[in-house]
């Protein structure tokens, strides 16, 4: 007969690789250090090999540790998603759902839907984590997030996905610009002007080269900016123009400034969808919530 981990030892496993000590894991657990520290030494006892090396310099994974982590934190995530999928099937949209959202569109979408969303849905308990695409992406496969809020296009891999709407970019230039009293800039024209751009890691940078129809990762003149509310502040400066999606547009991000946003031609956009792993039998959950932040958000 083959003796089985339990989900306890697994969790403690998986809370020790994160805190990096017993004495940290066995508080994140909610256990005493010496339950946390006899658990790990029952799952190698299971396994029958060491998985941590305990010396004076903290823990160390073993090889096979380390491989074991990668499962322990599957099952987990698979264990948890089968709780969840139960709550799910009983009411959906209720109990807990960790979101990931993109920083260019947290600070903007967020408030305007989820007032409306807590009032439909006041059983849901929402945990947010607002992240760069690459990482949601990677807490997403681990199943740390439930689903995310994205920009897309993005190589997301094998996911599962429903669309929140288009969001246009404009051109963003002072009042004083040649370009303020156009009523529609060419891509052209773009491509002449000082380009201030997030920093790389930031998907809305790939979309708005896409959008100028600039094919290089990066023009060499461009800035790189942490946030859109310090690129507007960059652009008020006089240190360039730059690309605005509407969502940030209509959040009043140009509010207090002397700004002024032109339409391009074609209106080049970014497509805002929700995602989430495949397979997952949450879809028909996550897709209602998806209905319910493009209706809210239209609504706002």
């Amino acid at each position: 007969m083959i003796h089985l981990p339990t989900l306890k030892q697994l969790r403690h496993y998986a809370a020790l690789a994160e805190k990096g000590n017993f004495g940290r894991a066995a508080e994140a657990a909610g256990v005493t250090q010496s339950t946390l520290s006899a658990s790990i030494q029952e799952l190698e006892a299971i396994l029958g090999a060491p998985l941590v090396d305990r010396g004076k310099r903290g823990v160390v994974f073993t090889p096979l540790g380390e491989r074991v982590l990668e499962r322990a934190k599957s099952l987990l995530a698979d264990a948890e998603e089968l709780a969840r999928e139960a709550s799910a099937a009983r009411e959906p949209l209720t109990g807990e759902l960790r979101l990931g959202v993109i920083p260019t569109v947290s600070p903007f979408l967020l408030p305007r839907v989820l007032p409306r969303l807590r009032k439909a849905h006041p059983k849901l308990k929402l945990f947010l984590v607002e992240d760069q695409t690459e990482r949601l992406i990677d807490r997403l496969r681990d199943g740390t997030i439930d689903c995310a809020l994205l920009a897309l296009p993005y190589d997301t891999g094998p996911v599962d996905s429903a669309s929140i709407g288009a969001d246009v970019f404009r051109l963003v230039v002072p009042k004083a610009h040649p370009l303020a009293k156009a009523k529609r800039v060419s891509p052209a024209m773009v491509r002449g002007e000082p380009l201030l751009l997030l920093e790389d890691g930031h998907c809305l940078t790939d979309h708005a080269l896409s959008a100028c129809g600039i094919k290089s990762a990066r023009p060499r003149d461009a800035f790189a900016a942490t946030s859109l509310f310090t690129l507007v502040q960059m652009v008020a400066n006089g240190l360039g123009v730059t690309l605005l999606p509407d969502l940030a547009l209509d959040a009043g991000i140009l509010r207090g400034t002397d700004l002024v946003a032109v339409p391009v031609d074609g209106d080049p956009s970014r497509e805002l969808g929700l995602v989430w792993r495949k397979g997952t039998a949450r879809a028909t959950e996550f897709r209602m919530l998806a209905k319910a932040v493009a209706r809210d958000s239209r609504n706002a």
